[in-house]
């Protein structure tokens, strides 16, 4: 089989790049290369940027009801284009059909809350701030953005949670997609194309972390979108804020659910298996972790451990599937890793997917659903994000000691509690570092009209994406105070110390 070279994107044009070195992508349900992506040198992500400067004074000088026209042509060919974008999903990142396509549905959502531009970035007034004078406060876009994009949501993060609110607002962007899965973020960069999108307003390089570093102290980017591990996070954080950009950086997890014993059991563990083994536990939202009271763990525990064995595990393009593989062989031994390290800290193996094995695709990267239980908050397995489909059980005698075990972990993205209280629903959700609650919702990611809001080592900067949030991101505000003269006022000797920006004047 012939392996496809990939282009990068940038000026409106696909460009064989310069490198002599590219990137694998795999199959992972198969284990086989299906293609190859390049590392674009350090040359060819200035162009990058060079062409969404060059595209931005056009795109932000065209009046926003045109832009949301783009916006609106593009919305369409993603619906025509639904299940070839979800096979492609699948393909390179492994995620079964179903969760594939919720994949390409989260990029329309946000694509939706883009179209509304012309009123969520319109501006104030007030007349007669001071006597004769009126001020208005406009939104502006800045210029290029850049966003750094992660394996796990080829087609949601940069194509979702990054571009349509960005070019919306009247900026251009730089997607440095990630090169273990960049061709849906590609596929639909031609769909933008189809849509009517002027050449150089989003552009697309693949790269190393060398030449990512270009992006976050490049003069001519204004700010930086991140989505990726805690480390990485806080370098882009720092590097890019250091160099006046404004930033986002959204970083890992580790979300646990408290079960109270007066929750539904059956259930809540069918939420449960949803939650922490959907995408093969490769997302940030993901519930790797369950703190249950003792007076119900056993039961719970049955009844997740039985679900859990009920799992299909296939190809993730193989509609009956209902567990995909990971997405890399690396990524693999990283996951079985964890498991070795719970077991040797102490946790009980009550599920173990380490040898997992699918007849007619012996090469592809799968781990079964594993369960480690007894897991104290001494074991790293139960504090650190292991992103793979593994779920820990951590026992706790009362409400208060569960809610102290969830807000001692540095991560605070996700927080949930299965209860039919509404005393200790409302307690938790006020007093839980989590920024996303869920009252019996295990994944409790808002929709797009609310921003996606992780606290404490989970986020890194003062706006998070989507909502109002986004918004005010891709934006800065300018006020405009206008003064105009009766035949009087011309003919003024003295000008008032404060020309008019005492509210009320000086009397």
């Amino acid at each position: 089989m012939e392996i496809k070279k990939l282009k990068y994107f940038a000026g409106g044009q696909w460009i064989e790049s310069k490198t002599d070195k590219y990137m694998d992508i795999y199959n992972p349900s198969t284990g086989e290369v299906q293609a190859q992506t390049p590392c674009c040198t350090e040359e060819e992500v200035n162009y990058a940027v060079e062409c969404a400067k060059k595209a931005y004074p056009g795109w932000s000088d065209t009046p926003v009801f045109k832009r949301v026209q783009i916006l609106y042509r593009f919305r369409e060919l993603l619906e025509e284009h639904m299940d070839e974008l979800t096979e492609l999903v699948a393909r390179e990142h492994g995620k079964v059909w179903s969760e594939a396509k919720g994949d390409i549905l989260k990029v329309k959502e946000p694509l939706e809350l883009a179209c509304g531009a012309p009123s969520l970035i319109m501006g104030e007034s007030l007349r007669d701030t001071s006597s004769g004078y009126d001020t208005t406060l406009y939104r502006e876009p800045l210029g290029v953005f850049a966003g750094i994009i992660p394996f796990n949501f080829p087609g949601m993060i940069p194509m979702g949670w990054m571009t349509p609110i960005c070019i919306a607002c009247g900026n251009t962007i730089v997607l440095k997609a990630a090169s273990m899965t960049p061709m849906t973020c590609m596929r639909l960069a031609e769909l933008w194309q189809e849509a009517g999108l002027p050449d150089g307003v989003i552009n697309i390089v693949t790269c190393t972390r060398n030449e990512a570093n270009i992006l976050l102290e490049h003069p001519d980017v204004k700010g930086v979108s991140f989505v990726g591990t805690t480390n990485v996070g806080r370098h882009i954080y720092s590097t890019a804020a250091a160099s006046g950009k404004r930033v986002q950086c959204l970083c890992e997890a580790k979300n646990h659910a408290l079960v109270l014993e007066d929750a539904a059991l059956e259930r809540t563990a069918r939420g449960i298996i949803n939650s922490s083994f959907g995408c093969a536990g490769e997302r940030c939202m993901a519930l790797p972790v369950v703190v249950a009271q003792e007076s119900i763990a056993d039961e719970l525990v049955s009844y997740i451990v039985k679900f859990a064995k009920e799992l299909k595990i296939g190809p993730a393009y193989d509609k009956e599937s209902k567990l995909g593989p990971v997405v890399s062989a690396a990524h693999k031994e990283k996951v079985i890793g964890w498991i070795n390290k719970g077991i040797e800290e102490g946790a009980t193996l009550l599920l173990d997917g380490r040898n997992t094995v699918v007849e007619g695709y012996e090469n592809g990267f799968y781990v079964g659903p594993t369960i480690l239980d007894n897991v104290t908050e001494e074991m790293t397995v139960g504090t650190r994000e292991i992103f793979g489909p593994v779920l820990c059980i951590k026992r706790v005698k009362t409400f208060e000691e569960g809610l102290a075990i969830m807000n001692n972990n540095p991560f605070a993205n996700g927080s949930v509690i299965f209860t039919q209280s509404g005393y200790y629903a409302r307690e938790f959700a006020k007093r839980t570092d989590g920024g996303m609650v869920g009252v019996n919702v295990g994944i409790p990611v808002p929709v797009g009209i609310f921003p996606f809001n992780g606290h404490k080592l989970s986020f890194f900067g003062d706006l998070h994406t989507l909502g109002k949030d986004g918004f005010r991101f891709y934006t800065e505000s300018k006020t405009v105070t206008t003064r105009w003269f009766d035949e009087e006022e011309m003919k003024a000797k003295e000008v008032d110390t404060w020309d008019g920006s005492v509210g009320g004047d000086l009397k």
